[in-house]
């Protein structure tokens, strides 16, 4: 029979490997060039973008933000697929990368930024730091 100390409690959090190495099991590196971007970084980069498409919007719609959403989204769907970065990852020195599926760019940009818009997905996140966006796309943000 098991017992309630094999399992632990729910307040003990999820159970966690202490070696466990972030991205490892997307087959990236621990650390340097191409590990995946911790978490402020990201939250930092998707702040620029959003700054950046709010100023886009106050100056081409008279100081209307009614623009940003549009901006953002073009903004993201245009450069993931073009360069793999948005101004913000490039600012920041990030990339966006294929890890799972044979999609093209195109089609994960387009997953990638639909969820993000939502925000609900990016909230929540796998042991590889991957937020649920990128799962779905099958993508991860790493240091480039």
């Amino acid at each position: 029979m098991i017992d309630r100390e094999d399992l632990g409690s729910w307040i003990e959090g999820v159970p966690t490997d202490p070696d466990y190495v972030k991205g490892s099991g997307l087959g990236l590196p621990a650390s340097g060039p191409g590990s995946v971007a911790p978490i402020g970084l990201r939250f930092v980069s998707y702040a620029i973008d959003w700054s950046l498409c709010l100023v886009l919007s106050l100056l081409l719609h008279d100081t209307s933000p009614a623009l940003v959403w549009p901006l953002f989204t073009a903004m993201n769907l245009v450069l993931l697929t073009l360069f793999g970065a948005t101004v913000g990852q490039f600012v920041l020195r990030l990339r966006v990368v294929p890890v799972a599926r044979r999609w093209p760019m195109v089609l994960r940009a387009l997953v990638r930024t639909l969820l993000l818009l939502l925000l609900l997905p990016t909230l929540v996140w796998n042991r590889d730091g991957q937020p649920l966006q990128d799962v779905a796309a099958g993508t991860a943000v790493v240091r480039a």
